[in-house]
């Protein structure tokens, strides 16, 4: 049976996702259907958690849109998500960045990764 769940794992994930870590600046196409209307909308910010593995692998982007704080999760291998960008790589020390829900302006910052 495990064989057989296996198989529709791998078939169901992708093979478009580029790598990208929590810290990360990414901008997430999601395809959005308003009545019979689907369109495309970019959500940008910084990675903050990734979470699972292989299908039920998740990660969580943040981002402050008019001054609030607005988070959202997305499977990695989800149909509604179009394409992954990855803007800038983040220098950080931990693979969970919840701490930038408490820090505001300035502190929230996170130092670009320098190519060596």
């Amino acid at each position: 049976m495990s064989k057989l769940i296996a198989a529709v794992d791998a078939a169901s994930l992708r093979d478009d996702v580029p790598d990208f870590r929590p810290g990360d600046t990414v901008k997430v196409h999601v395809k959005v259907v308003e009545g019979n209307r689907s369109r495309v909308q970019v959500f940008a910010g910084v990675v903050i958690a990734r979470a699972g593995g292989g299908l039920r692998e998740t990660f969580t982007v943040r981002k402050v849109s008019f001054g609030v704080g607005v988070e959202r999760t997305f499977p990695v291998h989800s149909p509604i998500i179009d394409k992954i960008e990855v803007d800038r790589r983040g220098d950080v020390r931990r693979a969970k960045l919840y701490y930038l829900r408490d820090r505001r302006g300035k502190a929230a910052k996170i130092k670009e990764k320098r190519a060596h």
